[in-house]
């Protein structure tokens, strides 16, 4: 048969609007309540979804892959969570404890005895629960971290080996508070928690996570590092902003975060897996996968400490609020009552999730450049679509 010109283009076009028309059945599109933003907040793309008793009831997805191209994103295509990857190695820990090769209260020295004698005798007592609330009493991230991030690189070995050695050298410094008494974020806690992980889980922490948590839930498109692949524009590119300009970056070695830093914020996946993800929580965990008990979940979500008020904090930090274990929760004027909160990014794309356990209600909203101006779009539509969930 022989076919004109105009036929398998307007063929493929029908499959991509059949294929999409599929993917948002029985949902409310917020392309349009989206679509402001783009222009006004100069974001190169936004996606969100709503999630409502575990099911997703809206979504929607508009702008481009990188700033300036024609390439259009998906509601299929992945972003970049940052530090709400943090949730997800809390509840990895979390596992690890009701299994009982961890509880709460294991400490560093515990876990890693034969470099005790190395460490500073404070930080041997160092917890778990304290790693994951960011109350450890380790400084939060200064200029010795990011020397010893990259004095990393030169070291040879799998990431769990990288990891230990990260535990080794950091576990010598002093602690800047007592443990337990203070507030400080901290991406290098949570790289002892992976590696604490790692040790009594007898595999990578990309292993586990990718195995317990993202086939667990079905996450199809979760992935860990740059959510593009090398050499092409296949996923929403990172952008910063430097001096007023955007630069959009392709994946390679300053593609993201080093890969170290996994159990910190280096995860990625689409706004409908990551909608799944944050209603499972808003939920309790009273869904499958029931991976975990309830009284588990309750201790993930429960406040361990107040956040000072942090006027100048970083886009993809807590600047406010309370801290529980991978989730901050947090008053705003447009809720009656404190919403689960938390937000991520490495400083070229940003996540918010919102959670509001009593209505069993979930938002989760994404966007591939960081800053300010782009954390001020997420937290007004996040305003806007709380108000509009019936």
């Amino acid at each position: 048969m022989k076919y004109t010109r105009w036929y398998v283009p307007v063929a493929l076009f029908i499959i991509f609007i059949f294929f999409n028309t599929q993917i948002t059945s029985g949902q409310t599109s917020l392309d349009s309540k989206l679509k402001p933003y783009l222009s006004q907040y100069d974001l190169p793309a936004i996606a969100a979804s709503v999630v409502k008793s575990g099911e997703i009831v809206s979504s929607g997805a508009l702008g481009t892959r990188k700033l300036g191209s024609t390439i259009q994103v998906t509601i299929n295509d992945r972003f970049h969570l940052g530090s709400d990857t943090k949730a997800m190695t809390a509840l990895l820990a979390a596992i690890m404890v009701e299994e009982g090769k961890l509880n709460w209260h294991s400490t560093i020295a515990g876990v890693f005895p034969e470099i005790a004698d190395k460490m500073d005798p404070r930080v041997r007592k160092v917890t778990l629960e304290q790693l994951l609330s960011h109350t450890s009493g380790m400084p939060a991230d200064n200029e010795d971290f990011v020397n010893l991030l990259k004095a990393s690189f030169n070291q040879e070995g799998n990431l769990d080996e990288l990891r230990y050695w990260l535990v080794e050298q950091w576990c010598k410094r002093p602690l800047a508070s007592d443990s337990g008494t203070k507030f400080a974020y901290s991406n290098m806690g949570y790289t002892i928690v992976g590696a604490m992980i790692e040790r009594v889980g007898g595999e990578t922490w990309d292993e586990l996570i990718t195995k317990r948590i993202f086939m667990a839930f079905g996450l199809k498109t979760a992935g860990l590092g740059c959510q593009s692949s090398l050499g092409k524009i296949d996923a929403p590119l990172g952008h910063s902003v430097l001096n007023g300009k955007v630069k959009a970056h392709l994946a390679g070695p300053n593609g993201d975060n080093p890969s170290i830093l996994g159990p910190a914020g280096i995860a990625h996946m689409s706004v409908l897996d990551f909608a799944r993800w944050a209603g499972w929580n808003a939920g309790n965990g009273s869904r499958e996968p029931f991976i975990v008990g309830l009284e588990t979940i309750e201790k993930l979500h429960t406040p361990v400490i107040t956040i000072p008020p942090m006027k100048d904090a970083p886009p993809g930090t807590p600047p406010r609020g309370k801290y529980a274990l991978g989730w901050g929760v947090v008053d705003v004027e447009w809720a009656p009552y404190p919403l689960h909160h938390h937000a991520g990014s490495n400083g070229m794309n940003l996540t918010h999730i919102w959670l509001d356990k009593k209505r069993d209600i979930a938002m989760v909203i994404v966007t591939n450049i960081g800053g300010k101006k782009a954390d001020e779009a997420l937290r007004k539509l996040a305003s806007e679509l709380y108000k509009g969930v019936k």
